[in-house]
This record gives C-alpha cells, sequence and structure tokens, in this order.
C-alpha cells in the first residue's frame, strides 16, 4: 500500500464542482485582483474566528510582516519568537529592521515554553510571537501576563492553527493580532499562495489594509511606504468553498490523530504528541518522537521501503541558520528546540486518510518499533 504524507489531488476531486464553478465566476467577472470574491472571504473567515476584522493578504509571511509594521515595530526593536518555528516567523521581525530574539519551547507541546520568556526581554523588547505550532495553540494565557507585566505586544503567528481553540475560543482573536497561513498544504489551503490577518481592533485592521494596497487610501495616493500584498480573487473563491469544510476537515484529522495517539500511546521509544488541556489541537502536523536521531532517521527510512511517506519539519533549527548566524547563538543554547530537530519525525495527516491507510501506518510504526 502508498500512503502519501498529503493528498491534495484527492480533496480537490471532492469538492471538485464547488470550486469549480467559484472560480469560473471570478474568471467572469475578471475581478482578480482583492475585489468582491476576497472580501466574502475576509467576512467569512473572521467569522469562523469570532473576530471583528480579517485582511487577506497574499501569504502568511507579508501577514506577520504587516502584523509588525502596523503595530510600530522597527529598527533597533527586539522581538521574541520560538526557536522552533519555521524561519518565516523570524523572517517578518528581520523585515522590518528589528531583531528576532530566540527562546526555547516546552517539551511536552513545543510551543514557546512561557517560563523562559522573562529571561529574554530586555529594555528593547517590544513585542513576543507565540506561534501556535502544528496545529497545537500555545500556552496564550500565561504569555499574555508576561506581555501585560512588560508592556509588550502579542502577535498569534497561528499559520497552522485555524480554527484551533483555546480555552473554548477559537484563535485568532486571543492578543493584539493574528496571522494565517493558506499555502497549500495548510489545513485551510490555497491553490496558491495566499494569508490573512485577524484582529479584534479597528485601528490595526485598517492600518494592514492600507499597507497591503500600496498605502493608496484613495488611487495614486499614497500617504506612506506601502506593499503589494492582496490577495487575487481567485485564491479568494476557492479559500471561501473550502472554508465550508474546514469544520469537518478538522475532524477528521483530529480522528486520524486519536487513532494514531491510542496506538503508539504504550509503545516503547515512541512519544505520541501531546494536546495541552483545554485547548483544540487541529493535528496540520503529526509529529512522532524517537529516542535518539539515528531511530529517527531509521524509521523515516523504513516508512519510506513500505511506502509511506513522511516528513522532517524544521531539522535545522532556525538560531542554527547561517542566515542567522550574525546573531551568536549555538548549539546547545535551546536544547528543547535542538532535539526537537532531532527527534521529531511527521506521519502522513490529512482528512482524506482512508482507514486503511490510517492502519497500514499503524502497524509499521509498531512493527519498527517492536524490531
Amino acid at each position: 500500500m502508498k500512503v502519501p504524507f498529503l493528498d491534495l489531488r484527492s480533496q480537490y476531486h471532492s469538492i471538485k464542482d464547488e470550486v469549480d464553478t467559484a472560480v469560473l465566476k471570478v474568471l467572469e467577472s475578471t475581478a482578480y485582483a482583492s475585489g468582491p470574491f476576497v472580501e466574502e472571504f475576509e467576512k467569512n473567515y473572521a467569522a469562523a474566528h469570532d473576530v471583528a476584522h480579517c485582511v487577506a493578504v497574499n501569504s502568511g509571511t507579508s501577514a506577520l510582516h504587516l502584523a509588525l509594521l502596523a503595530l510600530g515595530i522597527g529598527q533597533g526593536d527586539e522581538v521574541i519568537i520560538p526557536a522552533h518555528t519555521f524561519v518565516a516567523t523570524a523572517w517578518a521581525v528581520s523585515y522590518v529592521g528589528a531583531t528576532p530574539v530566540f527562546c526555547d519551547v516546552t517539551s511536552d507541546t513545543y510551543t514557546l515554553d512561557p517560563m523562559k520568556i522573562e529571561a529574554r526581554i530586555t529594555d528593547r523588547t517590544k513585542a513576543i510571537i507565540p506561534v501556535h505550532l502544528y496545529g497545537q495553540p500555545a500556552d496564550m494565557d500565561t504569555i499574555m501576563l508576561v506581555a501585560e507585566k512588560y508592556n509588550l505586544r502579542v502577535i498569534e503567528d497561528a499559520a497552522q492553527s485555524h480554527i484551533a481553540e483555546y480555552n473554548g475560543k477559537r484563535i485568532g482573536g486571543l492578543a493584539d493580532i493574528a496571522c494565517f497561513s493558506f499555502y497549500p498544504g495548510k489545513n485551510l489551503g490555497a491553490y496558491g499562495e495566499g494569508g490573512a490577518i485577524t484582529t479584534n481592533s479597528d485601528i490595526l485592521a485598517e492600518k494592514c489594509k492600507l499597507l497591503r494596497n500600496h498605502a493608496q487610501p484613495v488611487k495614486y495616493v499614497h500617504t506612506e511606504v506601502g506593499y503589494n500584498y492582496r490577495m487575487d480573487g481567485i485564491q479568494g473563491a476557492i479559500l471561501n468553498v473550502k472554508l465550508r469544510h474546514l469544520s469537518n476537515w478538522t475532524e477528521l484529522r483530529r480522528s486520524v490523530a486519536e487513532r494514531y495517539t491510542a496506538a503508539f500511546a504504550n509503545v516503547d521509544g515512541i512519544t505520541p504528541p501531546k494536546e495541552r488541556e483545554h485547548t483544540k489541537h487541529v493535528y496540520h502536523l503529526y509529529e512522532l518522537g524517537l529516542e535518539t536521531k539515528e531511530k529517527r532517521d531509521e524509521l523515516m527510512t523504513f516508512l519510506n521501503e513500505n511506502g509511506i511517506q513522511n516528513g522532517l519539519h524544521y531539522p535545522i533549527p532556525t538560531h542554527l541558520q547561517e542566515a542567522y548566524a550574525g546573531l551568536g547563538y549555538k548549539m546547545g543554547d535551546f536544547p528543547v528546540t535542538e532535539w526537537c530537530a532531532d527527534h521529531l519525525l511527521s506521519l502522513p495527516m490529512y482528512p482524506d486518510m482512508t482507514d486503511d491507510m490510517v492502519e497500514f501506518v499503524i502497524e509499521k510504526v509498531t512493527e519498527f518499533a517492536k524490531r
């Protein structure tokens, strides 16, 4: 049996008629850049996250960039981010001329460790960006308490966590502003690039809307340096179709995760992911922890030989990337992050997995562990 890591083709065919109809409407209307299809998606996405505003943009990275600009973060400032994240979290900080200050993550949920934030704060710290990594919300209550104590702004990096929940509330409105990605492989993926900003602040929403469209409140009038970060109409239309299916797809992901976790809970040498209490993990990725890097690599090879695709996510920690060598970080600075880079393996996880596929993955992982 072949088990792909992700199957976007099967997902498309399951909603093909809806998607094709939506795209044809865009083509007929020629509303290609922003326009009514994007506006409809913004309204519906804001409602899905119980927030006042959604500002659609062309990528999750652009969303982070605009969020920092809207909050006034700039040259000479510092922003605390988890060391264990996709590098785009750090890119956005660098884009505005600020410095990313890395912080370690917790050993159970792999999200920003709030107990380690205060040690990273200086008189130049202006913001914190917790990442809801793999679909798991970060410990927002504790992070917000630290932010309030030091008068810091907070940006949720929710690129992997569409409609995840924290203490009964959807993420996206838990802090000053939040940023999402619609890269094709995400739980809510575009057929190309896409991103969004959500906030309950009228001021921040208006600032982001201005900046994404060349900073022109009216055509050919530019009040500051702006950006071409608009979402295109085709992506807005496609995302609006897919948004209608997101809740069901999320429950299917959670069902796969429950079966994995139940099967691996008592298997020696393997650590399934832990879902934080009072949260709803949406399992963008399902990460298994192995005892050693060698065992992780052996399992990866074994699964590939048996037709099961798998993945490594962030095998080089962000603080050890060559791009940030000038910041002076070294191996050993963030031991949990470095453990994640060497020990975690991503299993197939998508809503269209069949029962047979899930059972085959469980069978082969268990077989490997018992060898």
